[in-house]
């Protein structure tokens, strides 16, 4: 990956977490939403957008999701007027469940460990 492509990255990931904290205004996205990774294609057509949730309940993910992808146009157009891009990516959301399975290996760990004490 190239110094750019790594500043533009960040520079994602900085924006769109601004943007869905002061821009966009649906009481569905939480301030428990946090943008974990973005993956730019090559060509920069497209940021795979990875983001995590503070949330158990899988409704209200589901709900999270699908706000995030109603406002996908707007979060565009902020980007492009913050980030000096020759094209704006199309953004794709992707839930991060990293976060929860390193939690539950986590847990794992301590029952076992609580076992053999």
């Amino acid at each position: 990956m190239t110094l750019r492509n790594e500043k533009v990255r960040k520079a994602m990931m900085r924006e769109i977490s601004q943007i869905l904290l002061t821009e966009i205004q649906d009481t569905r996205i939480s301030t428990l939403v946090s943008i974990t990774d973005v993956v730019m294609a090559h060509d920069n057509s497209f940021a795979k957008i990875y983001f995590s949730i503070l949330e158990e309940n899988e409704d209200e993910k589901k709900k999270i999701f699908e706000a995030l992808n109603s406002h996908k146009s707007q979060i565009r157009y902020h980007i492009g007027k913050r980030i000096r891009l020759r094209i704006t990516p199309d953004l794709r959301f992707y839930l991060d469940e990293s976060f929860e399975r390193g939690m539950k290996v986590l847990e794992l760990i301590d029952k076992i460990s609580k076992d053999e004490v």
